[in-house]
């Protein structure tokens, strides 16, 4: 049994401990067991702390039981008294996400009654899987609470009630557990079965920030971001914003106003080069000597409306197989091939056995893409299979 020293005072940053077992595991590992550890391991969806015994590197905590093992970049001979150092940015920004995740979670209980049911803490995200649905409106409101709670600096309480204390704590718990349950209690707000680290007031969370949402197994997962990750990402977004708006001559509260008038000039500009394009499409079908049974028709860039078109025009004045194709040798090519007399699914099929070709459709029609093949051996192809 290896002591948590974590669970007496989450804020310690060093400790000393003897070795109790060292196995080598691969090359330049080795799993090392200690009488006692600071170490937090990977438990209840979050990732382990990293640091350094003797001065070799912890690369994974894990807990199987009651003993904790970690795993080292260094022999560590058992029976040696080591001196362990923890990395405290990241043990501290693990405790400042879980505590920001327990209020959270307490509110969205106490409120719609919904359960965390999944909760994963990496180095980079935080998400929290809830059994019910919660529109982004709903969940602004639950930030901006939490945000209240983290502003009033609430004590964050631990304890270790006995069972007959324990049955009249109305407490959350995503799973059944034996042995001693271990209480996170933040007044107010949520009281919750807890084995990880927590900062002592709820001001040490700093801030909370919602950062996404989607519909998962028919209820939620949400994704936040606290203390000084959610800074963090609020510097670069700021700065990102800042940007755009330099970019566009512009100050950052007009910077939405401005991209609606682009996407409007835009609109407007794609507009009139879809109808110079049709034009001149129009054109080069005239230039295709009537006599020509079947046509091929490649153009650099045209939307699936133009193409059909296109077709269309084409098959009422050739009466075997009219393609066009639209792309180039670089980015592939989308195709349209119709005719009014002859089954293009069996022409699909048939050139299908010549070059790689995705597509389906009727026999009147078929319409799909292709890749890495070049407009000439695309061309080669269609001779090929339609003689």
């Amino acid at each position: 049994m290896t002591k948590k020293l974590y669970d007496l005072n989450a804020y310690d940053k060093e400790f000393d401990a003897k070795v109790i077992k060292c196995e080598k595991v691969e090359d330049g590992r080795f799993n090392v067991e200690l009488d006692e550890t600071l170490f937090f391991p990977e438990e209840g969806g979050q990732t382990p702390d990293k640091g350094i015994l003797n001065g070799v590197n912890v690369l994974d905590v894990q807990i199987n039981g009651d003993v904790i093992t970690h795993t080292v970049d260094g022999e560590l001979k058992e029976g040696l008294e080591v001196h362990g150092v923890i990395d405290w940015k990241h043990r501290f920004n693990n405790m400042q996400q879980h505590s920001g995740e327990h209020i959270f979670s307490g509110i969205v209980n106490s409120r719609y009654g919904y359960d965390n049911v999944g909760f994963h803490l990496s180095d980079s995200v935080v998400t929290m899987d809830y059994n019910g649905s919660l529109t982004m409106e709903q969940l602004l409101d639950i930030e901006r609470d939490v945000n209240k709670a983290i502003f009033e600096n609430v004590d964050i309480l631990v304890s270790y009630p006995n069972d007959a204390e324990l049955k009249s704590i109305d407490y959350r718990s995503k799973k059944e557990i034996d042995g001693q349950v271990r209480i996170v209690t933040i007044p107010g707000y949520d009281i919750c079965a807890c084995c990880a680290p927590h900062v002592k007031k709820t001001g040490e969370i700093g801030l909370l920030k919602v950062v996404g949402m989607q519909n998962y197994k028919g209820g939620v997962r949400v994704s936040i971001l606290c203390g000084y990750r959610a800074l963090e990402l609020w510097d670069y977004e700021h700065m990102e914003f800042g940007n755009i708006a330099a970019y566009m001559s512009t100050s950052t509260d007009k910077v939405m106003e401005n991209i609606k008038k682009l996407q409007s000039e835009m609109s407007d500009v794609k507009e009139k080069l879809t109808k110079a394009n049709e034009q001149l499409i129009e054109y080069k079908i005239q230039e295709i000597p009537a006599s020509d049974e079947n046509v091929v028709m490649f153009e650099d860039m045209a939307d699936s409306n133009v193409m059909r078109k296109t077709v269309n025009l084409l098959m009422e004045q050739h009466k075997g197989y009219n393609a066009f194709f639209a792309g180039d040798d670089q980015t592939g090519y989308r195709y349209i091939i119709g005719s009014k007399e002859n089954d293009c699914k069996e022409f699909l099929k048939k050139l299908s056995e010549i070059i790689s070709i995705k597509g389906g459709g009727s026999g009147a029609m078929v319409q799909g893409s292709l890749s890495g093949i070049s407009r000439e051996e695309i061309t080669n192809a269609m001779n090929k299979a339609w003689n």
